[in-house]
């Protein structure tokens, strides 16, 4: 991860699960990192953290449904550390888990702000700073969900099918002006959102055992390999880690 030292890069999400753990993986390999999320308690900690380890790191208050706080991000990341040029994508939620008949509008539609709209927005904020200086890479959380339909799950399958077509649509407009841009598909991992999903009682994945998922730092660390240049073959794509040979070219053995 040589290659990462002296990066730059602003995570959204960064306050829990694999946002944390992709600020400290990342500062781990000398990146510089905005620590984006909704309150400001966890992130300070965190920071407090990496900059106590010798890091360099920066929390930030942001509401990924709220474009000017986004934008306000990706202006720190260059006002402070000179550039931007990582992009995490990681905020999203997946409450309330309901069928079709019995969800909220509102909820469904304030997931569709979040999960689309503030990976829409990191885009939009963050691509004409990268397009200025020729380089930059964006990584999108994405799911298996983007590709199947789960009961109860209508809100997360749709959004995240809409975050895998954004990949691919920036990667047709900006792969030739040196963005790279890749999604990660984690699968089931051990965070806050399993226990909601398992609280719910409903589709399949409410009935994994808790050793099914795996860790936020495995997510961290396939995230850290994405970001480097070996992985520029996923451009445009959903890179899973239910793939052995993927886990094996992240390293994740």
């Amino acid at each position: 991860m040589q290659e990462l030292n002296g990066k730059t890069a602003v995570i959204t999400g960064a306050s829990r699960g694999i946002g944390a753990a992709t600020a400290r993986e990342l500062a781990n390999c000398g990146v510089s990192v905005i620590l984006a999320a909704r309150t400001l308690v966890d992130t300070n900690a965190i920071a407090e953290e990496i900059n106590q380890a010798g890091g360099k790191a920066i929390a930030v208050q942001c509401d990924v449904s709220n474009y000017d706080e986004v934008a306000a991000a990706i202006s720190k990341c260059i006002e402070e550390f000179g550039h931007i040029d990582i992009l995490i994508n990681n905020a999203g939620v997946i409450d309330p888990i309901a069928r079709i008949a019995d969800s909220d509008p509102q909820k469904w539609s304030q997931v569709v702000d979040i999960n689309v709209k503030g990976v829409y927005y990191g885009l939009r904020a963050a691509i004409p700073a990268m397009e200025s200086q020729g380089s930059g890479v964006i990584i999108n959380l994405s799911s298996g969900a983007a590709n199947g339909a789960l009961e109860g799950w209508s809100h997360y399958c749709a959004t995240k099918a809409a975050v895998l077509s954004l990949t691919r649509c920036t990667d047709k407009e900006c792969r030739e002006n040196g963005i790279r841009v890749i999604g990660l598909s984690p699968g089931t991992v051990a965070t806050d959102m399993q226990i909601k999903i398992k609280a719910s009682g409903i589709n399949p994945v409410s009935q994994l055992d808790p050793s099914a998922h795996i860790s936020a730092e495995w997510s961290a660390r396939a995230i850290a390999w994405l970001c480097t240049e070996a992985a520029s073959e996923f451009c445009g794509t959903d890179f899973s880690l239910k793939d052995e040979e993927n886990r094996k070219k992240a390293g994740l053995i």
